[in-house]
């Protein structure tokens, strides 16, 4: 169709974006969407360096290709910031992938600066790529608290484990901060009460979607080491671009910059349609 919106991958010719782009073709050929591969020159150079370039995108177009012959592949050169010219491929994008680092990295960063400021800011769901992105696992895991975050990262969660033939793992982890005001025996209750809401709004959600194995973790555990634990048995981690607990000017959550820098495998994280803006 046309108008069909594809997967969008960013590359820059490092070893992080090609996995990438692997990733995405695989994706793209499950959930039968076409795959778009755009490079981003900041700057452009001599006339050497804009065939470097397109020698770049078709040699990853071609490797795509390869991996998933089925699915209908295009390239683009752009020009402009990288980061906001990958912010607004979400326009066309079903979804944006990266690879979790890029040519401009340093080797001790777990996450470039490209794939932190995309998936903070992005108006569709954003995968970072691992090393590990190959090796497949059992669940696709999900991190849910009930806030509306989590609400699309659980329809986001779905869709992958549909697509893979998963079995999809949701996590609840609560955690007293330090500090807290709260007596031991108030935070037990406020953290029961919470768990409740949780358990009956999934609850809801599994009557509406028989078709998806469901796990449950209800864990007394900080949210992030509990999504870094998931994640070791996951093909996917999904986590919202930010939860209950945060501020409304942040544009990534504590929990996803956390999972984002430690995850064992690739990482989505997802912001609601009505949050876009």
């Amino acid at each position: 169709m046309a108008n069909q919106k594809a997967i969008v991958a960013g590359v820059d010719g490092s070893p992080e974006a090609a996995r990438a782009v692997e990733w995405a073709a695989a994706d793209a050929d499950r959930r039968k969407l076409p795959l778009r591969i755009v490079h981003v020159c900041e700057r452009w150079g001599d006339m050497e360096q804009s065939k470097y370039c397109e020698g770049m995108l078709e040699a990853v177009a071609d490797r795509a290709r390869l991996r998933a012959p089925g699915v209908d592949v295009t390239t683009e050169l752009l020009s402009g910031h990288v980061v906001e010219t990958l912010m607004g491929e979400a326009a066309v994008a079903e979804s944006i992938v990266l690879g979790s680092r890029g040519l401009g990295g340093f080797s001790g960063m777990l996450l470039g600066s490209v794939g932190l400021g995309v998936a903070g800011h992005a108006d569709v769901p954003v995968v970072i790529v691992r090393e590990e992105a190959e090796s497949e696992r059992q669940d696709i895991a999900v991190g849910f608290d009930g806030s509306e975050d989590s609400e699309a990262a659980l329809d986001y969660g779905r869709e992958q484990a549909v697509a893979r033939g998963r079995r999809l793992h949701v996590v609840y982890a609560w955690h007293m901060p330090a500090g807290s005001p709260y007596a031991f025996g108030q935070a037990t209750a406020l953290a029961d009460d919470s768990s409740a809401n949780v358990r009956e709004r999934l609850a809801r959600w599994r009557d509406q979607h028989p078709e998806v194995e469901v796990k449950e973790s209800f864990l007394c555990e900080h949210p992030v080491a509990a999504l870094i634990d998931a994640s070791r048995t996951a093909d996917v981690v999904v986590v919202g671009s930010r939860g209950m607990g945060g501020f409304a000017s942040a544009v990534l959550g504590s929990v996803s910059h956390g999972v984002l820098h430690h995850a064992h495998c690739p990482v989505a994280v997802v912001r609601p349609p009505l949050a876009a803006s």
